[in-house]
């Protein structure tokens, strides 16, 4: 086969390969846009903020408090989720706290339960854990084996 066939050969294979990358992303586009909710803000509401190293494309600034000037204040829409809570659910920032990742950090405080759990051929003992500044469920069920490896210093009669 001469160079001058292998232009017109690659340069099909080019065109496929962009044809079906296309259908691939109208595909995409037409599951999100079935799912996509318009979602509008005003000012003074009430909203959750999720955080992540994302750039691109924005759509809002915040006028942070100045406890949290050390995050951009700019970002895009999909990271606002519209937040309807009393205003009674308030964690303070200084209680908080965060790892080096930035993950939140739950305290555990308190077992207020425990039970087995029964699997085909072995058992777990569960505790029912209380952890501090928990929003939502007041407790969850945890395996015991690891909430003493982790948490040794909480008494699990």
């Amino acid at each position: 086969m001469g160079s001058l066939e292998v232009v017109p050969e690659t340069s099909s294979w080019f065109d496929q390969i962009k044809a079906r990358m296309k259908t691939a992303q109208d595909l995409q586009k037409t599951y999100a846009d079935k799912r996509r909710r318009p979602i509008e803000f005003n000012v003074g509401d009430n909203m959750m903020l999720k955080v992540s190293p994302w750039k691109g494309e924005v759509a809002y600034r915040l006028d942070l408090p100045t406890e949290l000037e050390g995050i951009h204040s700019t970002f895009h829409v999909s990271h606002l989720i519209k937040c309807l809570v009393d205003g009674t659910s308030h964690v303070p920032l200084m209680d908080i706290e965060v790892d080096e990742r930035l993950n939140y950090i739950e305290q555990p405080v308190e077992i207020v339960d425990r039970k087995d759990k029964q699997l085909r051929h072995k058992v777990i003992p569960l505790v029912k854990v209380i952890c501090k500044h928990r929003k939502g469920s007041d407790a969850t069920w945890e395996a015991e084996e690891e909430m003493r490896r982790f948490y040794p210093y909480i008494e699990y009669g």
